[in-house]
């Protein structure tokens, strides 16, 4: 057995995550612990709501959520009754008897496993410490559970026998070097219900990275007109290649029913997101004058792939930003008017210089330069950009005061007489 444990800032999230996979017959609500009733006679929203309220008890959690999968042998098939007995004992034994959890059977890999969803905050409001939960609680429990209940054991077998926990990851697709249909649905796995999108163009601008587009055909086609939805094998100059598949022929049925309600769950606000992308584009802007191609290389470097939409005559009008730390996808007319396809491109032209985005010019004749100062970029109004951050910065304290400053100062006493008048 493998056991993988994750922590959030959002119960709802991974609440959500299990039951739009329940929604998609890719999971089951098997059963809960310590809940007033059987998850079964519970709806969706009793079920959310016991955990929420017990996580307001203590707001100063802010990662209050708890994501655990345990992971199985492919060849153990258990029965609902046995899943939910390990899941019992692993809770009890890495701290969380207590805790309200519900229990989702899934089927989504190639090996059998389940996930538990539960919180940090006790009933009497106190935090549960995860401080090394996962090297030093739920190592040993899993050690003692696979001998419980007799489970293969993790450790010891051969590293192809060992069920695969993470992610699939998804390479590109090329047409006629793999079976297009396995390849793309490779990619669905990875992307679809792992990356942030609400509308199909923000969804194509992640599956095109990995050569793949999805496509509703034109306004007055058969296809459109009926709610379908096909899937494409791109080439390396994002032409189309090969025949399409419909979205009801893969497994997964990524159909536009399925994306529209993804469109619904990834339309919550995107603060954090925003500002990350924002903070890396200005900062390759602090360097020097950047080119696209600089642009988009240095973003690379930071997770963030830079999708642009071009014209048949290759202009520019569109630029899609792809964070693949956040998972978050974010058309640049969304970060602000700067960070769009006209405000990159006077960036790069020179239009818009960095920092705090001011128009700059040379004077070297200016009072600055007259001053003994050397020429520098300056502002329109004559103010040096380099004066402007030397006076701004922060000044070095130390963090201990010295010694002599801490002694009390002795009064003296007067000679021939006392302090006290």
């Amino acid at each position: 057995m493998v056991a993988v444990i994750k922590t959030g800032h959002s119960v709802r999230s991974i609440f959500h995550y299990n039951e739009n996979k329940v929604k998609e017959s890719a999971a089951e609500c098997i059963g809960e612990g310590n809940y007033p009733a059987a998850a079964n006679e519970l709806t969706a929203l009793m079920r959310l709501n016991r955990l929420l309220n017990q996580n307001a008890l203590n707001g100063n959690v802010k990662r209050n959520s708890v994501h655990i999968s345990l992971n199985f042998h492919p060849s153990e098939k258990y029965a609902d009754e046995k899943l939910l007995r390990i899941a019992d004992a692993y809770m009890e034994k890495i701290g969380f008897g207590g805790q309200p959890y519900l229990v989702y059977r899934h089927e989504d890999a190639g090996h059998p496993h389940i996930h538990l969803v539960t919180i940090k905050v006790r009933e009497d409001g106190s935090r549960i410490d995860m401080q090394n939960i996962g090297k030093n609680q739920s190592e040993k429990a899993r050690k003692e559970i696979e001998i419980d209940f007799n489970l293969v054991r993790a450790e010891g077998q051969k590293s192809h026998e060992i069920p695969l926990v993470k992610p699939v990851h998804a390479g590109k697709v090329h047409y006629g070097k793999t079976e297009s249909k396995k390849a793309m649905s490779g990619v669905f796995s990875s992307v679809l219900l792992n990356y942030r999108y609400s509308s199909l163009a923000e969804l194509n601008a992640v599956l095109q990275l990995y050569n793949i587009r999805a496509d509703r055909g034109r306004e007055d086609s058969r296809i459109f007109k009926a709610g379908g939805l096909v899937y494409r094998i791109l080439d390396n100059e994002g032409k189309s290649i090969g025949v399409p598949i419909k979205a009801s022929d893969f497994a997964m049925k990524p159909t536009l029913a399925f994306l529209e309600k993804r469109y619904i769950v990834n339309s919550g606000e995107k603060t954090f997101e925003k500002k990350r992308i924002r903070s890396a584009v200005d900062a390759v802007f602090l360097e020097k004058r950047t080119g696209m191609d600089r642009l988009a290389a240095k973003l690379k470097k930071e997770g963030i792939d830079m999708v642009l939409r071009k014209s048949d005559a290759g202009q520019l009008y569109g630029i899609t930003y792809v964070d693949h730390v956040t998972k978050c996808v974010l058309n640049g007319s969304a970060l602000g008017k700067n960070y769009s396809a006209k405000g990159m491109l006077e960036r790069c032209s020179g239009a818009v210089e960095t920092k705090e985005i001011f128009k700059v010019k040379k004077m070297p004749g200016s009072e600055i330069a007259e001053q003994g100062l050397p020429a520098a970029e300056t502002l329109a109004d004559g103010v040096s950009v380099k004066l402007l951050e030397e006076l701004f910065k922060t000044e070095w304290q130390a963090d201990n005061v010295p010694a002599a400053l801490k002694r009390k100062r002795r009064r003296r006493k007067k000679r021939g007489g006392s302090e006290l008048n």
